[in-house]
């Protein structure tokens, strides 16, 4: 064999080697965590006193309690640029014809501004007694602002083309379907999950953001069982609370609740021009996150509640009274296997 045919099978040897370990490194936009099946992901944002997102918080500024025992961090790093599946759910019963065409026209800026087309995704579902995938999630923008527009109050019966999100089923001693002209935001929440977020593969930020009075007429669940679908997903619920004074007005207890539950935050702009400004801090929140992820030492995969407490340990920090928002908790399903 002559040294010119060495050296050539040399050189193949290493481009193999190095194609072989190149097919094997991550990539940058899945998180080396993924290689783990018993972890706990959570995003969360820290504000000041005057509600200023703070930015410079280090690993060793925090400590994490699971049921009140003290977690060991494998992962913390600030987010800026991990993709987002955000599902827009939009009441249009009858309560928001007059608010609807503000709320499109401010998911429109959102979009515009937030989505990042090669990576990020969207969805739009209206609904009213039921909910409807007016737009599966895509990276596709203008697919997105199409959907947007078809959107319109339902007269009583919705008019789209979106196919009806199922997998609540009726039985004895259920409440009976819910019908057109109805509202049932806890059972679109939890479709919304399960059926759309839920099923967005990767690391990625899921976000609902409802439009909506929050006054549920007709669902089959309770709010507490939407609140559970939605931290099973790790999706986060940032509610705007939007509607008509002459239907009864907006539900700010309820929409707070299903909100701070699974780590987002409620909304109530009195004006059309607030709504833009709503938008704008939903974003800021979106890209100025951290997140952290630990291994439980509870190693008893049951399906119970665990209640996770993020606190605060550096004295200097204490004393600024920072705001940290994230998920209280979360359900322990078994692995799969």
């Amino acid at each position: 064999m002559t040294s010119m045919k060495r050296t050539l099978i040399v050189l193949q040897l290493i481009l193999f080697l190095l194609c072989a370990a190149y097919a094997q490194t991550p990539n940058q936009d899945d998180d080396v965590i993924r290689v783990e099946t018993d972890v706990t992901n959570l995003p969360f944002t820290a504000s000041d006193k005057n509600t200023r997102f703070v930015t410079t918080l280090q690993q060793s500024d925090i400590r994490v309690r699971e049921d009140g025992v003290e977690q060991q961090l494998f992962t913390f790093q600030r987010e800026t640029a991990r993709p987002l599946s955000i599902a827009f759910l939009i009441d249009i019963s009858q309560s928001e014809e007059r608010t609807l065409p503000e709320e499109k026209r401010a998911a429109r800026s959102f979009i515009e501004s937030v989505i990042q087309s090669k990576k990020d995704q969207a969805a739009i579902i209206p609904f009213t007694g039921s909910a409807f995938l007016e737009q599966g999630l895509t990276r596709d923008v203008f697919a997105i602002y199409r959907a947007l527009e078809r959107v319109e109050v339902a007269q009583p019966s919705y008019l789209g083309s979106g196919r009806p999100l199922t997998g609540i089923t009726s039985g004895p001693g259920m409440k009976r379907p819910p019908q057109e002209g109805s509202t049932a935001i806890w059972e679109a929440i939890a479709l919304t999950a399960s059926e759309v977020l839920g099923k967005s593969p990767g690391q990625r930020r899921r976000a609902i953001i409802l439009l909506t009075d929050g006054r549920d007429t007709t669902s089959r669940l309770e709010a507490s069982e939407a609140i559970a679908g939605a931290l099973d997903a790790e999706t986060v619920i940032y509610a705007i609370g939007i509607g008509d004074s002459k239907y009864q007005g907006v539900d700010h207890d309820v929409l707070r609740n299903v909100a701070e539950r699974t780590g987002g935050r409620a909304f109530f702009p009195k004006k059309d021009v607030d709504l833009k400004s709503v938008f704008t801090e939903i974003e800021q929140e979106l890209r100025t996150q951290y997140l952290i992820a630990y291994s439980s030492t509870n190693k008893n995969r049951n399906g119970a509640y665990r209640q996770i407490r993020i606190e605060v340990t550096n004295p200097l920090l204490q004393a600024e009274q920072l705001k940290l928002r994230y998920r209280p908790g979360y359900f322990a399903k078994p692995l799969a296997k």
